[in-house]
């Protein structure tokens, strides 16, 4: 790789490569450091697509929307989209559209303030390609770093987060979103994407800008967690901000420190938004393959079934994630999120198919099928748990209406409720 043509790849404080990308040739290109190679530290982090070998990997598989050009687990890092105001000015002067900008100039971009823990940063002076100088994107970085610092609010309100919105954050998504650190002494929130100490809790916050459809979706979401809490489906804490914002804990921070993680298609290189490998056997192949304990299969099962009774069929491979054990070299399923019903009420929808199959299915899954998986993946007490879910439905209602979500929204939504038996 050419020195001007490299970015640093960090974690957990230690250089453990150099990635790199050829925009006329369309490839990625990723070195592992050989002291991290030969200290034998954290060997488990890419258990996929990366060769432990000392010389360089080339990579041109991986060139779509999803991806980039990157390898999956670097390409994890990237948000679906900058959020940032002062960026995006910035960019708009140069009289650039985002889709020219290089993957490499995105990974600068996001620096040390991606979810997850792996850090980038230039390793040298990089020139003006055909796109934009990498050091004109540190300088702004810096100053939208400036202006975060400068931003603050005395509690986690309605106000303080849309203060927040309009400076910018590193969170991708379909709806709008912004990372915040509340100190849990004194309440202040703080953008979040810049700290991560002990002395915050960190939430991602889904922001309810109007209610689209008479209806705010970040309840309903609420309501899904409230769900899925009595299931005993694992979700880091979450709660309603001014009765409208989805607030949930970051499970990539966690005492004091960030916590490394990978989606399954981040993991493995399997495209989210194409249905080659998209299937619920293929996230238990690879849980089991990176030898998860048989306490994630279980929970695995259970988030499927509530996927499917409660009619979240937005259940693709970036929604499941497992996150590295650094002291036992070790993964493990992460907690669920986005749990929701994905779809408008308002909008009738014809051919909508679920993400991932399960047992060759897409639609009218039935009892039959999921318990295909169960004997497959030794689950004890498949039908318990599908008892256990399905008598939740009860539930549904009496959520709502203490959120006062409209009847309409209720009633739209629990139609579309499945019982398998």
């Amino acid at each position: 790789m050419a020195k001007n043509n490299i970015i640093e790849v960090t974690l957990f404080g230690l250089e453990i490569g150099k990635i790199g990308y050829d925009v006329d040739k369309r490839a990625s290109y990723f070195q592992y450091n050989p002291n991290f190679l030969a200290s034998n530290q954290y060997s488990n982090i890419f258990p996929y697509i990366f060769k432990r070998i000392k010389p360089v990997q080339v990579f041109t598989q991986f060139e779509n929307e999803t991806f980039k050009g990157l390898p999956p687990m670097i390409a994890d890092s990237l948000p679906d989209m900058f959020g940032n105001i002062i960026f995006k000015e910035w960019f708009e002067a140069k009289n650039n559209k985002v889709k020219k900008i290089t993957p490499l100039e995105q990974l600068t971009y996001v620096s040390n303030r991606g979810m997850g823990a792996l850090e980038y940063r230039p390793t040298a002076k990089i020139p003006k390609s055909t796109t934009i100088n990498i050091e004109e994107i540190v300088e702004v970085l810096n100053k939208v770093l400036d202006g975060k610092n400068e931003t603050s609010g005395e509690a986690l309100n309605d106000l303080a987060l849309l203060n927040i919105f309009k400076i910018g954050t590193s969170a991708g998504g379909a709806r709008p979103k912004i990372l915040i650190s509340e100190h849990k002494n004194s309440g202040k929130i703080i953008p979040g994407d810049v700290e991560y100490s002990n002395a915050y809790n960190h939430y991602l916050v889904k922001l309810c800008m109007d209610e689209e459809g008479g209806y705010n979706k970040e309840k309903v979401e609420y309501a899904y967690y409230l769900l899925a809490q009595e299931v005993g489906i694992k979700m880091m804490y979450s709660k309603l901000i001014d009765d409208k914002h989805f607030a949930t804990l970051r499970y990539d921070r966690q005492n004091g420190e960030k916590q490394y993680i990978l989606t399954v298609s981040g993991l493995t290189g399997w495209d989210f938004k194409k249905p080659n490998n998209a299937s619920y056997e293929n996230v238990f192949k690879l849980a089991i393959d990176i030898k998860v304990p048989h306490k994630d299969l279980q929970q695995l099962f259970r988030r499927m079934i509530f996927n499917i009774v409660f009619a979240n069929i937005d259940d693709h491979l970036k929604n499941h994630s497992f996150i590295y054990n650094k002291e036992k070299n070790s993964w493990n399923l992460a907690p669920a999120y986005d749990l929701t019903y994905p779809l408008n009420i308002n909008y009738n929808f014809t051919n909508v198919t679920r993400a991932l199959s399960i047992n060759g299915k897409r639609n009218n899954i039935n009892i039959k099928d999921v318990l295909t998986i169960a004997e497959s993946y030794s689950i004890k007490n498949p039908k318990g748990i599908i008892k256990d879910i399905q008598e939740v439905i009860q539930k549904w209602e009496v959520f709502t209406k203490e959120l006062e979500i409209p009847e309409k929204v209720r009633d739209t939504i629990i139609k579309e409720f499945v019982i398998l038996f």
